[in-house]
C-alpha cells in the first residue's frame, strides 16, 4: 500500500494548481456575482489538457486515469468550484463520445471537444425523473436514417451555450434496457432551451431545460448500440460522482485554509481565536474530515482505474461521504468567521452555496446510500 503520488501525478497536480491560482481564483467572486460563463478561460484550461483528461490520445485526449482526474479537479475547484464542476461535466460527455462512439463520431467531435472549440453538456435528468433515471420519458423513434427525439431534460449545465449534447432517450422497452445515447448538435432543428434557472450557487455556469420537439438526429449519431445508453450513463456516473466529490474537496480546502488564517488574527476576549481549545478542536476535526474524504475519493478513483468489481459501491460511498463532509467543513469555516462569514467580502458564503448542490447532483446522497446498500446485499 503506497499513498505517495508518482512524479507524473505531482507534476499534473502542480499544473492544475498553477492554472487555478492564476486563472480561476482571481475571478471566482466576480463570475458568481455577474453569472458569467468563462468560456475563454475554460478554453485556456483545455490548452493544458483539462478538457479531455481521460479521453484517448488518438484524438487529442490526455489518456489519464481517474486518480489524476481527482487531483486535477480538487485543484481547479479550490480556485472556483462552479467552473471546475462544469469542466468535469464536459469531460464526462467527451469521454462518452470517445469511449462509445463510432470512429466517425470520435474523429468528428473529440478533437474539437479536447480543445473546447466545442463545449459539451450531459443530458440525463428529466423534469419528472430525477433519481429514477430509468423512468425517463424522452423518446427517440427511428425514422429512416434519423431518430426523432421528443421530450425534455432538466437542470442541464451549459444548456443554450454548449455546442454538443449527449442525450439519453428511450428507443425501446420500459426500464433501463430501452434507453439509448445520442450526440445532438446545438443547431439541430427541434432542439430548444428554456429560460436560465435562478440558482442558489453554481452561478458561473448556465442551467436550463433542454427541449426536443421532433428533433431529427442522424442514425450515425447513436452512441454504441440501441439499448446500451443507460449502461453507458451509469459507467459515466461512477466517474462523474468522483469528479463532483473532488470538486467538493477543493472548495472545502479553501474554506479550511481561509478559516485557519482568519482565526490566527481575529481576537476575542484578549486572545486570538486559535488560542481557544474549542477553535483548535474544530480545525482538527475539519482537517481530519477533509483528509478522510480525500482518501475515499482516491480509493474510488483507483477502483475505476483498476476495474475493481466493487468500483460502483466505492464511488457511491466516496461521493456521499465527501460531499456531506466537505459541505459541513465549509459551513464550520463560515461559522468560525461569525458575521463576517455571511458577507461576500469572504469566499465562505459562496463556497457553501456552491457545495450544497453536490449533495444532490450525479445522484442524490440518499441514492448513494441505496446503491451502497444494494451492492452490499449482493455480496
Amino acid at each position: 500500500m503506497d499513498f505517495a503520488l508518482t512524479e507524473d501525478q505531482r507534476a499534473i497536480q502542480d499544473a492544475a494548481r498553477a492554472f487555478s491560482d492564476a486563472e480561476l481564483a482571481p475571478h471566482s467572486a466576480e463570475w458568481d456575482e455577474t453569472k458569467h460563463f468563462p468560456v475563454d478561460v475554460m478554453r485556456r484550461a483545455a490548452e493544458t489538457g483539462f478538457a479531455a483528461i481521460y479521453a484517448g490520445e488518438q484524438h487529442g485526449g490526455m489518456a489519464l486515469g481517474r486518480v489524476e482526474a481527482a487531483l486535477i479537479f480538487e485543484e481547479l475547484s479550490r480556485g472556483d468550484v462552479s467552473t471546475a464542476a462544469f469542466i468535469s461535466i464536459h469531460n464526462m460527455a467527451t469521454w462518452m463520445i470517445d469511449g462509445f462512439g463510432s470512429d466517425d463520431l470520435r474523429g468528428r467531435y473529440v478533437p474539437r471537444l479536447a480543445t473546447m472549440e466545442l463545449i459539451a453538456s450531459y443530458c440525463l435528468t428529466e423534469p419528472g425523473s430525477g433519481s429514477d433515471a430509468a423512468a425517463m420519458r424522452t423518446t427517440a423513434r427511428l425514422d429512416g436514417d434519423h431518430y426523432v427525439l421528443n421530450g425534455s431534460k432538466a437542470f442541464i449545465s451549459g444548456a443554450g451555450t454548449s455546442d454538443i449534447y449527449v442525450v439519453m432517450a428511450r428507443t425501446g422497452e420500459a426500464g433501463p434496457k430501452g434507453i439509448s445515447a445520442f450526440v445532438v448538435e446545438k443547431d439541430t432543428p427541434g432542439l430548444s432551451f428554456g429560460a436560465q434557472e435562478k440558482k442558489m450557487g453554481w452561478n458561473s455556469q448556465p442551467t436550463a431545460i433542454v427541449q426536443f420537439d421532433d428533433c431529427r438526429v442522424p442514425v450515425t449519431n447513436l452512441l454504441g448500440k440501441e439499448g446500451d445508453g443507460f449502461r453507458y450513463a451509469m459507467m459515466g456516473l461512477d466517474g462523474g460522482r468522483l469528479n463532483i466529490a473532488a470538486c467538493s474537496l477543493g472548495g472545502a480546502r479553501l474554506a479550511l485554509e481561509t478559516a485557519q488564517a482568519y482565526v490566527a488574527t481575529r481576537k476575542q476576549f484578549g486572545k486570538a481565536l486559535n488560542e481557544f481549545q474549542n477553535t483548535q478542536f474544530k480545525l482538527a476535526d475539519m482537517a481530519t474530515a477533509l483528509e478522510a474524504a480525500r482518501l475515499m475519493v482516491l480509493r474510488g478513483a483507483w477502483a475505476i482505474d483498476t476495474g475493481h468489481p466493487e468500483k460502483t459501491k466505492w464511488c457511491a460511498m466516496a461521493k456521499r461521504m465527501a460531499t456531506d463532509a466537505c459541505f459541513q467543513i465549509a459551513d464550520e469555516a463560515l461559522q468560525l468567521h461569525g458575521g463576517y462569514g455571511y458577507l461576500k467580502d469572504y469566499p465562505l458564503e459562496r463556497i457553501v452555496r456552491d457545495l450544497r448542490v453536490h449533495r444532490i447532483l450525479e445522484g442524490t446522497n440518499e441514492i448513494m446510500r441505496v446503491i451502497t446498500a444494494r451492492e452490499m446485499m449482493r455480496q
